[in-house]
């Protein structure tokens, strides 16, 4: 069995959705520290006809000295909530599947979460459907997996019985890929190589939310999601 794990996002991009795509289970990595400075955990890009622009989500202050699934949105009053509304509409409302775009994200957003990592998993959960993307999507927090590092995803890996794990090619920089070996867990690095679908405001970019995909070509997006290349074989598995 592949297992994927990474951190939620908020309304995270194309490639997120294929990797939860490429995997027999999905673990979202939300009990590990909320990183310091700016972050894809709260915050995505859309395009609009003035460039790129951040839709980012308030949350509490000094939030790096909590885990990510314990971050509070800080919403007073709500205001994100309509200034997201406002830029979704002016950047996709041109685009043949824009009610589909705003009915996924308002039925969302009408939950009220109070923390983000709900928010961000909710999202998630619902593009997926959306998308017929059927994999299942489980916390990592549900496994209390203790150590740190290479040896924490192991753990987790190990809790699921997981033949072999998917990683962002990032994790290249830390994980022990000798640990995988005597465990007899194989490892791959997604590879993020995609085509680009018809798009507004001018010359195509990429790496903006799935909004923009699926508001574009609706019901059409998950052909767009299959990366042109191979991912990266670094260990084989050997569990049976």
């Amino acid at each position: 069995m592949k297992v994927g794990i990474i951190q939620s996002n908020y309304i995270p991009w194309r490639g997120y959705f294929d990797f939860i795509d490429s995997v027999d289970l999905f673990i979202v990595f939300d009990d590990i520290q909320y990183p310091m400075g700016r972050s894809w955990r709260n915050r995505n890009q859309l395009k609009t006809d003035s460039g790129l622009h951040w839709l980012t989500v308030p949350v509490q202050s000094k939030p790096y000295q909590l885990d990510i699934d314990q971050v509070l949105i800080s919403s007073p009053n709500q205001s994100w909530q309509t200034k997201h509304r406002i830029l979704i509409e002016r950047s996709l409302k041109a685009a043949n599947f824009f009610h589909d775009v705003v009915c996924l994200w308002e039925s969302a957003i009408s939950v009220d979460d109070i923390k983000l990592s709900d928010l961000n998993v909710r999202l998630i959960k619902s593009i997926c459907s959306y998308l017929n993307i059927t994999t299942p999507i489980v916390m990592a927090r549900d496994y209390s997996a203790t150590a740190n590092k290479t040896e924490r995803i192991l753990q987790l890996l190990k809790k699921v019985n997981a033949t072999s794990y998917l990683s962002g090619q990032i994790a290249k920089d830390y994980l022990d890929e000798n640990l995988f070996r005597e465990n007899g867990i194989g490892l791959e690095y997604k590879s993020y190589d995609y085509l680009p679908y018809p798009q507004l405001w001018g010359d195509f970019i990429g790496n903006v939310s799935i909004l923009d995909l699926i508001a574009n070509v609706g019901k059409e997006a998950k052909s767009f999601l299959t990366s042109q290349s191979p991912n990266i074989i670094a260990v084989k598995a050997t569990t049976t």
